[in-house]
């Protein structure tokens, strides 16, 4: 568990997971940034840039369906994690996204939202 590290704040509050959790936003986001490092072993920047993306709002979805079943936030948090460890990217997400097939999907678009970002970033410094 990162313990020592400046958790990095949301760089959009109106959508992915910070918009999504409504009123648990603030509790969730440390909660689901830490939990998603440790499982994909990927750098907070790279999980922030998930969390605020489009990717990032359906982790929410999936964490909001757990709180609607009685789940504690944590609990929801750390389902939903292992949930989108336990799925691998198909051919056809493969083909879609580039990102290789067989990987752990959470692993896989965090990574995907990563590269995008900084893809961006290089066309913009141009």
């Amino acid at each position: 568990m990162i313990t020592s590290t400046q958790i990095p704040a949301p760089t959009v509050t109106d959508w992915g997971l910070y918009g999504t959790m409504n009123e648990q936003a603030e509790a969730a986001w440390p909660l689901a940034m830490t939990a998603i490092s440790d499982a994909t072993g990927q750098p907070l920047e790279s999980v922030r840039t998930f969390l605020d993306s489009r990717h990032g709002r359906h982790f929410a979805d999936d964490v909001q369906n757990g709180l609607y079943t009685g789940a504690t936030l944590a609990d929801a948090i750390n389902a939903a994690t292992q949930r989108w460890m336990g799925w691998t990217i198909g051919r056809s997400t493969s083909k879609q996204y580039g990102i290789p097939k067989g990987m752990p999907y959470l692993t896989g678009f965090v990574i995907h939202c990563e590269i995008t970002e900084l893809s961006i970033e290089e066309s913009l410094a141009a």
